[in-house]
């Protein structure tokens, strides 16, 4: 399952919805991109979440290339391996 986060607040979220999909599925592995407390409930991040947090145009314009090349390797990596759920948040 393929979560994609890009705030605290989708962190939190997210945090309160894994420990419950772990439960009905103990296989599933979740992966994509995380805040922290995703991280200490086993979730496998390609990317931190902070690495989208930006905010304001200069600080959106400075980190363009790297929010574009993530974006773009993460679109690579589901259509390669298309993930049965994607939650984006």
């Amino acid at each position: 399952m393929a979560v994609v986060v890009g705030e605290a607040s989708g962190d939190l979220l997210a945090s309160l919805v894994i420990p419950q999909l772990q439960e009905r599925w103990p296989h599933l592995r979740l992966y994509g991109i995380g805040g922290e407390r995703m991280l200490a409930l086993g979730f496998e991040a390609w990317w931190p979440a902070k690495e989208l947090a930006v905010r304001g145009y200069v600080e959106v314009l400075r980190h363009y290339r790297r929010i574009v090349g993530i974006r773009s390797e993460l679109t690579r990596r589901c259509l390669s391996h298309p993930p049965r759920l994607f939650f984006g948040g």
